[in-house]
């Protein structure tokens, strides 16, 4: 999610497990016959209750919050125990991972960036656990490894997770995470030689860094050491710092602190002419945020609060001096490109530059004096050129209903590259002249299959509340509409993020066994701009589960598939998605896979970054909102005996986004409470987090367990 994806989280006064009565007396983690086949482990209900509002609310294993505990990995250990005996009684699964394993196995690069007289890309052979970083002098050149995370952890779990390069080429800054940990240690390497300074920068999480045009250093934003647990504790007042290389961070500039704004986040950016340092100021998750700078070139100076309102979302696009741009969705929900200046802020001043339109423009770059405009058209990718007035100049062609992205550079450069995708094409990346307009193909991937044996098409469907909904349906050509076929719906509707066409070798082996993927854009997402997200978000976020549960039922209305044969899934607030409608609709659905899923709702706010996605879901806190809440939270809507579909949760032991408790804690509930024979199981990664940076190796068991299970569950021939 941008910032659920790179979200947030915020304390109370009480530790999740500050009630002695809320931990199990013993280990009662053995497993024990059900009413199934299944023998789950028992997990022993505490007599935790809470009030909200008048309300109790039992919470029996608030023992599950505590991820170190004997108890908790004893039960852990237990579940995996059960999970991965039942995936390993699958035939087919096996076959699975060789199949995934083998389409897999294609070299793949990012879109190339120039920095001084060289450029920076990186790349996978196919099958290596994270992808390495060069440099080349020259496009054709002869590449130079810069960085392979590969050598750093024999499993692949040490993963690349920022970086930023100095305008004259000659420093990589890096940040490296661990076991999938949102945590990061920044580095600094010199380019030429390869070997890095003794300069080590901890506590850094959700940032960048952005130098200065000296290349003596740069801006990053940190979090004091937590007082804690470092997985679970709250992240709150970072501050953005400056480092310069070659010295300790003890040494570090603090530039700006907010200690007095605890729902602040902030993040600094250096413009082009190195003048400004441009500071994002965020309150959690909300799109609505703040922009402030300070003048690089003035000394002694202090940081000027531009845009202070908090009342639309403003992105910096770039500078003619004094004159800022901004992609800003102010009075124009689906975005357009506005000038201030600096010296004239208010808004009676603005200057309109590239007026909203019928699409949702998403970004903004300059490059060759001309803005790049990224659109999306019903979810998928049109991108447009204006010139610095915000006169049109043309439309780029690309070669379908896919995704594009990249398009970066200086303003000077008369070149760019970017990257196109589908869902039956893996990402190619071109080059494109700015000067003639020609794009050419730099390099392309080379997969095990046929694209022209599939289909992707876009439909359009009513929700509950008459809301036409797009999805697009990706299958093999020819498939026949007789309610038969396998199918795997999977959503997201959240935090203004849009799920766009793009290649998935996981789906495309899903799609060879047969089956249908089927990907709504649901309310909550940022398909259609700030209105779209709005309609999906706190006392409106029943919305996106009516919309997806809509696409279930006209996926079985149009003879795609019947109930016993569809599947959903999704991830972090998606996982929250599958939860809420398994709950509501279980009568729907054949699976279900929610994969680290927010899904109790009354305490997410409670642990890491949580606090912030209050500006998505709303709060516990707040007696309206709590009322909203308490109705979709997927763990507080299970009933006992009740049959549930087929389900796997999914999550990490080192998840620190969405903590894993979520997910303890709803399969234990689920558990405890499934009428059913089919199984309903949790399946525990080691040794990773919410998902960023996760080894290929593990991306590959993983996708092999969805399908065999799915394969079982489902009875796929």
């Amino acid at each position: 999610m941008v910032w659920m994806a790179l979200a947030m989280s915020v304390a109370m006064n009480a530790s999740p497990l500050s009630n002695d009565n809320s931990r199990p007396a013993g280990n009662k983690t053995a497993p024990k016959p059900s009413a199934s086949r299944f023998a789950y482990p028992v997990a022993a209900k505490g007599s935790q209750v809470d009030t909200y509002h008048g309300t109790t609310v039992a919470d029996p294993y608030r023992w599950l919050e505590d991820a170190d505990s004997p108890e908790t990995r004893a039960w852990v250990e237990a579940e995996n125990q059960v999970t991965f005996g039942y995936l390993k009684t699958i035939p087919r699964r096996e076959k699975i991972r060789q199949r995934l394993s083998q389409l897999w196995n294609f070299e793949r690069f990012s879109a190339p960036f120039k920095q001084g007289d060289r450029y920076f890309y990186s790349r996978n052979d196919g099958l290596q656990n994270q992808s390495v970083l060069y440099w080349t002098s020259s496009l054709e050149g002869e590449p130079k490894v810069l960085l392979d995370p590969n050598t750093l952890a024999a499993d692949g779990t040490i993963a690349l997770a920022g970086m930023s390069v100095s305008e004259d080429g000659k420093w990589l800054a890096y940040g490296m995470s661990s076991a999938g940990s949102d945590w990061q240690i920044w580095k600094i390497r010199n380019v030429e030689t390869g070997k890095d300074l003794p300069d080590e920068l901890r506590w850094v999480k959700f940032s960048g860094a952005s130098w200065t045009t000296d290349h003596k250093g740069f801006f990053y934003s940190r979090y004091d050491e937590p007082q804690g647990k470092e997985l679970q504790a709250e992240n709150r007042c970072p501050k953005l710092c400056y480092h310069r290389i070659g010295t300790s961070q003890s040494e570090d500039r603090m530039v700006y602190h907010r200690p007095d704004q605890k729902e602040w986040s902030l993040g600094g950016g250096v413009t082009e002419d190195g003048r400004y340092l441009i500071i994002g100021i965020a309150k959690g998750t909300d799109t609505r945020n703040g922009v402030f700078y300070l003048d690089l070139q003035t000394p002694g100076a202090s940081v000027v609060e531009l845009l202070k309102d908090f009342d639309a979302d403003y992105s910096f696009v770039g500078n003619e001096g004094p004159r800022f741009w901004f992609r800003t969705d102010y009075l124009a929900p689906k975005g357009r490109i506005i000038e201030v200046a600096i010296d004239k802020p208010g808004k009676e001043n603005w200057k309109e530059i590239v007026p909203q339109c019928a699409d949702t423009l998403t970004s903004v770059s300059v490059v060759n004096d001309q803005f790049i405009a990224d659109y999306l058209k019903d979810a998928h990718t049109q991108v447009k050129f204006f010139d610095l007035a915000g006169k049109f100049q043309r439309e780029l062609a690309l070669p379908g209903m896919g995704t594009a992205g990249g398009f970066g550079g200086k303003r000077t450069d008369r070149e760019t590259f970017y990257s196109y995708t589908s869902y039956t094409t893996p990402a190619t990346i071109y080059r494109l002249d700015l000067q003639s307009g020609a794009s050419t193909v730099y390099r392309q991937p080379k997969v095990a299959f046929k694209p022209e044996d599939y289909e992707s098409k876009q439909v359009f469907y009513l929700s509950k509340d008459g809301t036409s909904v797009p999805m697009f349906i990706t299958c093999k050509k020819g498939l026949k509409l007789n309610g038969k076929n396998p199918t795997y719906l999977y959503g997201y509707g959240g935090f203004n993020i849009s799920l766009t066409p793009a290649f998935s070798v996981s789906s495309l082996v899903w799609m060879e066994m047969g089956g249908v993927l089927a990907i709504p854009n649901l309310r909550g997402g940022g398909e259609y701009g700030e209105d779209w997200h709005q309609a999906g978000t706190k006392l409106r976020k029943q919305n996106v589960f009516d919309d997806f549960i809509a696409a279930a039922e006209w996926l079985v209305s149009n003879h795609y598939t019947r109930t016993d044969k569809l599947a959903i899934g999704g991830g972090s607030n998606g996982g929250l998605l599958v939860g809420a409608c398994m709950t509501q609709r279980p009568d729907l659905f054949g699976a279900a896979l929610p994969a680290v899923g927010v899904m109790d709702m009354l305490r997410f706010h409670k642990f890491t970054i949580g606090w912030a996605w209050t500006a998505d879901y709303g709060s516990a806190d707040d007696a309206e909102q709590f009322q909203a809440l308490y109705a979709y939270s997927p763990l507080h809507r299970l009933r006992s005996g009740v049959k549930y579909p087929s389900t796997m949760v999914i999550t990490a032991d080192h998840d620190d986004r969405v903590v894993p408790a979520h997910s303890f804690k709803f399969a234990a509930t689920l558990q405890a409470a499934h009428a059913g024979k089919n199984p309903v199981l949790i399946r525990i990664e080691t040794r990773a987090g919410h998902g960023a940076g996760k080894p290929t190796a593990k991306q590959i068991e993983e996708a092999a367990d969805k399908w065999a299970f799915l394969v079982k569950t489902l009875s796929i021939k």
